[in-house]
């Protein structure tokens, strides 16, 4: 184990967070009104009592955006915290399905899952993380099977205070951070580099979505509204939901 130098990190931070403000600029200017009013639901629009074209437009973005964004900068903690422990244990990215990052410490080969959050997935994701850490035990253990081998779901935020799972143990947060890194304050020493040029990344992507708005209300008001402005709920509810007349 070697101590981490948190300056490595503030350097991997702010030479690689422009990944992600760049990719969520991507994910907004690749957008298509069409795509997204097919997979929201209109009788929740209703519901809400949503009544002008922008009105609908931006709940349904929003809700798009922040499900990209999720997932998005999961990916990019995922990369951090596998430099991070490269950096201390010389772990690596892990060639094996399911597996996200392996490292050994104190003759133990750890394997890890790395999710955002600690409420990531439901039963079945949970059944398919716990069939891929038995199947690259096995993996692993075929060139050495004495091989001492742990199984670990690393959530990069929150808590859960009972982390052995049995199968598994479950680090969130602070606990997660210092396991990969081996210092307790990594999770607040974040913070910080995780700013750096946040104002013009924003400004740039506010600038985007104030025009995906704009463009995105006339579409909608162009097909989904009648001459006085009013929207035409079943008509919508018809592009959502109505079947095709000749299916294959």
């Amino acid at each position: 184990m070697i101590s981490l130098n948190l300056k490595d990190v503030v350097q991997y931070v702010e030479e690689n967070i422009k990944e992600f403000h760049q990719s969520r600029l991507n994910k907004l200017e690749q957008l298509k009104l069409n795509e997204v009013l097919k997979k929201k639901n209109p009788y929740l629009f209703r519901t809400k009592n949503l009544l002008t074209p922008e009105s609908i437009v931006r709940a349904l973005t929003d809700a798009y955006i922040s499900s990209a964004e999720e997932t998005i900068f999961g990916n990019w903690l995922e990369n951090l915290a596998i430099f991070v422990n490269e950096k201390v244990y010389q772990g690596k990215k892990s060639g094996i399905r399911g597996i996200d990052l392996e490292f050994d410490d104190n003759n133990t080969r750890f394997i890890v899952a790395i999710k955002s959050g600690p409420n990531w997935g439901n039963s079945s994701q949970i059944k398919k993380m716990e069939i891929d850490f038995s199947t690259a035990m096995k993996t692993l253990r075929t060139s050495n099977s004495r091989m001492n081998i742990i199984a670990i779901n690393g959530c990069c935020y929150g808590k859960d205070d009972n982390p052995n799972k049995g199968q598994y143990f479950k680090y969130c947060g602070q606990r997660f951070w210092e396991f990969i890194s081996g210092d307790a304050d990594l999770y607040l020493n974040l913070i910080e580099p995780l700013g750096y040029k946040a104002y013009e990344k924003n400004r740039e992507f506010e600038q985007s979505y104030s025009a995906l708005i704009t463009r995105f209300s006339r579409e909608f008001q162009d097909h989904f509204c009648s001459n006085n402005g009013r929207i035409e709920w079943e008509k919508l509810i018809k592009f959502n939901s109505e079947k095709k007349s000749n299916p294959t």
